[in-house]
């Protein structure tokens, strides 16, 4: 086993071996930022094009995206051209990489806390003049400050969140801002579906309620969805509960609520992509959901949401919502959110209801 992972430590210092180009990155005229993972992970970046683009007015900004995260940055004004990127598939890949590596990009940014062997081999092929990433541990052995492929890494943060630790990537370009606002622009015609669905119900408080979560121990329970609905419209009978639902869950969701016989209770129209969800997102009063995308969206929006998290402080501290008016509930368990106090949800509605009101 240490043979082994002493040629595992061998080949990793040879693959991020590279001879050190002298360059100014404050002269940097483009730049590639590789963040193809997420919805979530991708709403959390965009306060680095912002703010990179608003520092550097003439720098043309790439991203390698996912094919799940890109429509969140494709009305982004600050971002000049998106890339599809399939990182379980490099070979897949090698004709954007080989593109991208004609571009001879100046900077890439490299958004990755581990030791991430697809990573590296796409900055190898991408082949930019510097590279900056985010603070590595390592891995096999090999200090963070042992691979030589990263020209600049960022101080280890174990206080922050995820935006802010992102952010700091561009303290290397003279750029040392806290605004981490997260941007979601939508189109005309996505904004204008959401308020053509939301209209009729312009004297009632919308509330958004999505079930799932990334896995089924986060989802939000048809029993737990009913006593939430419940409590919500005893307390006020002003409201309209509008449940949030990826397309292929549309059958399923509309089957729930045909059985809760709950005539303030409905489906949102079909949101066939995340700026549809998000669009909708806009128009509402108030959000409850579990740890996912939907709370980023509803931060970018600053919109009041009520977020069900699993009792981790971690990784609550890296993925809290950042809207002004937010409240948690946390479950008692460390993966996932069964058993989260469903009476906690119906108070802290309650409470952002008031306040909106």
């Amino acid at each position: 086993m240490e043979i082994r992972q002493k040629i595992k430590a061998y080949l990793l210092r040879l693959l991020t071996n590279k001879k050190n180009i002298l360059f100014d990155v404050k002269k940097s005229k483009s730049v590639l930022i590789l963040k193809y993972d997420r919805i979530g992970d991708m709403i959390l970046s965009t306060p680095i094009f912002r703010e990179l683009k608003t520092a550097y007015p003439d720098i043309s900004i790439s991203v390698l995206a996912s094919k799940e995260n890109r429509d969140v940055i494709k009305n982004n004004p600050y971002i000049d051209k998106i890339y599809t990127n399939y990182k379980n598939n490099i070979f897949y890949d090698l004709p954007t990489l080989l593109r991208l590596r004609q571009k001879k990009f100046d900077v890439c940014i490299e958004l990755e806390h581990s030791v991430i062997p697809h990573a590296i081999f796409r900055l190898k092929i991408i082949n930019p003049k510097k590279i900056i990433s985010i603070h590595k541990e390592g891995r096999y052995g090999v200090r963070g400050s042992e691979l030589k492929l990263y020209d600049y890494f960022t101080k280890k943060d174990k206080k922050s969140h995820f935006s802010k630790i992102w952010l700091d990537t561009l303290i290397f370009f003279g750029i040392n801002t806290r605004v981490n606002k997260y941007d979601f622009f939508i189109s005309d015609s996505e904004r204008d579906r959401a308020v053509n669905f939301t209209q009729s119900m312009t004297k009632a408080i919308k509330i958004g309620i999505n079930l799932e979560g990334s896995f089924k121990e986060k989802r939000i329970q048809k029993k737990q969805l009913e006593q939430i609905c419940i409590g919500l419209y005893r307390n006020n009978n002003n409201i309209k509960i509008i449940i949030l639902s990826r397309p292929e869950k549309a059958l399923i969701i509309n089957k729930i609520i045909s059985e809760l016989q709950l005539d303030f209770v409905i489906s949102s129209y079909k949101t066939n992509t995340i700026n549809d969800a998000a669009a909708l997102v806009e128009q509402l009063d108030l959000i409850i959901t579990p740890d996912t995308s939907i709370v980023h969206i509803a931060g970018s929006f600053d919109k009041p949401v009520i977020s069900i998290h699993e009792k981790n402080p971690d990784s609550f501290r890296l993925w809290s919502p950042i809207s002004s008016l937010s409240r948690t509930v946390f479950s008692p368990r460390e993966k996932g959110i069964i058993g989260f106090d469903v009476s906690k949800v119906i108070k802290f509605s309650n409470d952002l209801i008031k306040e909106i009101s």
